[in-house]
């Protein structure tokens, strides 16, 4: 067994829209949001000023990636170790936590691996294709620039990582230690070609300057992990495909 023990997430802790820092709750703090219809996609923008973005930007995610553009890529370079030790439900996602020393390597730009968390269905959409589930990688480099690294999952065989971390459903605000830091190295299919476009945070307040990276070949996980997953959560978590507008998509 991995997880060695299960408390309530601390009331005064909020996870931060982009998933990298904790902050103390205070009187300001942003409106809640979910993925229903009352405080759903469609209203992000009217539930509080800091969210704005995610009615009026130009450059938002996810989108369905079609009629890519065919350049050069440089490689991925993922220089991953065990990292994560804490695992939680925080209402919207589960989400793991990473230490640091974990990188992604591109064009020269080191990104450190800072938390992983999952969708279903997924996001982004291929040629209109949902996946079954999507797992964000999020990085961030020494001036703040986040890239993401996204997997999508068909249903299949089962994964060793979602095996170690999902061997018990957390309920919402609810959070795991591991007894042995997990890789997410696993997570990561063997062949890294991928799509690249710029884009945005897919939460609240749907921040932009984001770098995606969207590996082409999926993973499997197995029929049981992927409802373990749906079980955790209240319904579907996936942010519609938003419009490509004048952004291009790379492969």
């Amino acid at each position: 067994m991995s997880m060695i023990r299960k408390n309530l997430l601390i009331s005064g802790l909020s996870l931060c829209s982009a998933g990298l820092i904790h902050l103390p709750v205070t009187a300001a703090e942003p409106a809640p949001w979910d993925y229903g219809t009352e405080r759903g996609p469609a209203q992000w923008a009217a539930l509080d000023n800091a969210y704005q973005t995610c009615g009026n930007g130009k450059n938002q995610s996810p989108v369905d990636l079609h009629a890519a553009f065919e350049i050069d890529l440089p490689a991925l370079t993922f220089s991953y170790q065990p990292g994560a030790e804490k695992v939680f439900n925080n209402g919207h996602t589960v989400e793991a936590e990473y230490m640091p020393g974990s990188q992604l390597s591109l064009n020269g730009n080191r990104y450190t691996l800072r938390q992983f968390h999952f969708h279903s269905p997924s996001e982004n959409t291929l040629n209109g294709k949902h996946f079954p589930m999507e797992a964000h990688l999020v990085h961030s480099d020494q001036d703040g620039h986040l890239a993401v690294v996204a997997v999508m999952f068909e249903v299949g065989a089962a994964n060793p990582v979602l095996s170690q971390i999902w061997q018990q459903p957390l309920t919402s605000g609810e959070v795991s230690e591991m007894e042995n830091a997990v890789s997410a190295g696993g997570l990561l299919p063997a062949e890294q070609d991928y799509y690249r476009y710029n884009g945005s945070l897919t939460t609240p307040p749907c921040t932009e300057g984001v770098r995606w990276l969207v590996m082409k070949q999926p993973m499997t996980l197995s029929q049981q992990q992927l409802s373990s997953f749906q079980n955790m959560l209240n319904g579907p978590n996936n942010r519609p495909v938003q419009p490509l507008n004048a952004r291009q998509i790379l492969q």
